[in-house]
């Protein structure tokens, strides 16, 4: 025989009913909700009753004092023991499941084949990042086998069924509420619902005043539901007027958000919204699309020109390599080409100086140079006068 419930087993019993975390389920054709033993004994242990008041010891010190308290409410049926049981799928789900795996195999095997592929004819830089990806995938993925499907993380279903040992135990056991006290919350919210309820009916007997402002208030209410009625016709009108005109190049939008699952004051944030959607924009697109494609292009070419680099530099080198007899003719060969750039050089130089000698000095030469030539006449005439 099991006496009535104390007043501190319902206080306790009501505190972990709203404090303990439940969830809930079906059982037996009913909605039921449930919790786990170990919650229940961390919140107990965390209340107001595992502290010690003056000259009282506290009533929960340690987990198996919680875990006695539990099985004295446990007899008193605020909850009971339930045993989780898995929901098997029938064969014929589990056998489908098996062909699709299959043939989701057979194509991502398919698909590797034509990587594969695809892959010897790309270059040798390409084939080395390639590898390197793949070795990041395959440490990632060291747990799943290849050619298997990704299997979705999905929670196993189960239902509740009564347990036959009805004790509480400190563990992952799960515990189905039979107590449902009504929360304080829900019965003020009652209340204040009942004397609203009340007070309408009784509406002719308010005082004139009271009547009055309500009647405005009401008036008020009613017109801002219209006006935003009206507002919502007035801009879908306004956005159709302007695309037909654009012939569909310009979206405007007044007020876009008024009738989005938005809060009331985001419904009226932004004022507008405006899009263009014309051949420009279509061009641009193309250009960016283009402009990508390029650049991939050119990346190629890159590549093939290094390779290029590459096998001429080697082509030069064994040419050197073959021609280092001949090494000393050609230094001597280019010596002589050098001293005749020199030679040509000097030359061009004394050109340049002849060029500019300026008109007094030729006059002046040429004075000298006939003076020289009549000191030679007098030298030849006398000797021959001295002869004579």
């Amino acid at each position: 025989e099991v006496g009535e419930p104390f007043k501190e087993e319902k206080a306790v019993a009501k505190y972990l009913r709203f404090n303990c975390p439940t969830k809930s389920t079906n059982m037996m054709g009913h909605r039921v909700d449930y919790f786990i033993a170990s919650k229940a004994v961390d919140c107990l242990l965390d209340s107001k009753w595992a502290k010690a008041k003056k000259g009282e010891e506290a009533l929960f010190t340690t987990r198996e004092s919680v875990v006695d308290y539990c099985n004295r409410l446990l007899k008193k049926q605020f909850f009971h023991r339930a045993l989780k049981v898995m929901k098997m799928k029938p064969d014929k789900d589990t056998k489908k499941e098996k062909e699709k795996g299959k043939a989701e195999s057979g194509k991502e095997e398919e698909k590797k084949s034509k990587k594969e592929s695809g892959k010897d004819e790309k270059t040798k830089k390409e084939k080395e990042k390639e590898k390197k990806k793949d070795g990041e995938k395959e440490e990632c993925k060291k747990d799943e086998t290849p050619g298997t499907p990704k299997k979705k993380e999905t929670k196993r279903k189960f239902k509740l069924e009564p347990h036959e040992d009805q004790v509480f135990l400190d563990g992952n056991e799960v515990y189905v509420w039979i107590y449902d006290p009504v929360h304080f919350k829900t019965f003020a919210m009652g209340l204040v619902l009942v004397i609203a309820v009340i007070a309408a009916t009784l509406f002719p007997l308010w005082p004139a005043e009271m009547r009055v402002g309500v009647y405005y208030l009401s008036v008020g209410a009613g017109c801002f539901v219209a006006s935003i009625l009206l507002l919502a016709v007035a801009r879908c009108i306004l956005f159709l007027i302007i695309w037909l005109i654009t012939g569909g190049r310009h979206h405007f939008w007044f007020l876009p958000n008024l009738t989005a699952d938005v809060g009331f004051i985001d419904s009226f944030r932004p004022l507008y919204t405006h899009e263009y959607k014309g051949p420009k924009a279509d061009s641009k697109k193309e250009e960016k699309s283009e402009s990508k494609k390029q650049q991939k292009y050119d990346s190629e070419e890159k590549s093939d020109s290094e390779k290029k680099e590459e096998e001429d530099g080697k082509t030069e080198a064994t040419r050197n390599s073959g021609t280092d007899g001949s090494g000393g003719e050609r230094h001597s060969d280019t010596d002589s080409d050098r001293r005749e750039d020199d030679r040509s050089q000097h030359s061009s130089g004394n050109g340049n100086d002849f060029e500019m000698i300026t008109k007094e000095e030729l006059e002046q030469q040429t004075d000298e140079g006939d003076c020289e030539e009549e000191e030679e006449e007098d030298t030849e005439s006398r000797p021959s006068h001295e002869k004579s």
